[in-house]
């Protein structure tokens, strides 16, 4: 019985964390930071006038803390990943859609379910600004006065199942939506 105590008592000391040393977060601990800049990511877009040069220099901002905690490991939790594919799916360049699909995945892998749209859109986002087609049809696009579309888009590559199984929305739906914006363009004209 004292063998055991002794064994016990041992094991706590040995486990223990020497004085100094950081404690180790928990893989599913969520960055209280991370959090903060999500939502502020989130609030800039739900004002009734965007001025889009304080909202875009804001998102670099929150890109080049997002990718600094990236750097030292301190993102852990699937809604860690999940508000940091966000951050940079807000990019200007190719690379931020990527890194933004990547951590989306990662989200995804993590339990976060909802992650599944974040990477279709930034997968279907990042093809469109290398010239390829995008593959589920997220992006809509208007240049200029010109009418809304999804162009180029390959709606032959993917299925409507597997499209709603990412919470995409089947072909048909996204024709409904995009006549719905082209009649509010109309009603603008």
């Amino acid at each position: 019985m004292r063998f055991i105590l002794g064994f016990i008592l041992l094991l706590g000391v040995a486990s223990a964390p020497v004085f100094g040393q950081t404690p180790v977060v928990p893989a599913n601990a969520t960055n209280s930071e991370m959090t903060a800049i999500f939502d502020a990511d989130q609030a800039a877009r739900k004002v009734a006038k965007i001025d889009w040069r304080v909202v875009g220099e804001a998102d670099r901002g929150r890109r080049v803390r997002t990718q600094a905690m990236l750097d030292a490991g301190q993102l852990r939790s699937a809604d860690d990943y999940y508000h940091a594919a966000y951050v940079f799916q807000r990019g200007d360049q190719p690379e931020d859609y990527l890194k933004a699909h990547a951590l989306a995945i990662v989200a995804a892998a993590r339990g976060k379910s909802e992650a599944a749209w974040i990477a279709a859109a930034t997968l279907d986002r990042y093809l469109q600004h290398i010239g390829q087609p995008q593959i589920y049809g997220t992006q809509f696009l208007r240049h200029g006065d010109g009418d809304w579309t999804q162009e180029p888009y390959r709606r032959d590559l993917l299925s409507d199942p597997l499209r709603e199984a990412t919470g995409v929305p089947p072909i048909a739906k996204q024709g409904e939506r995009l006549k719905e914006m082209a009649a509010s363009v109309s009603k603008e004209r």
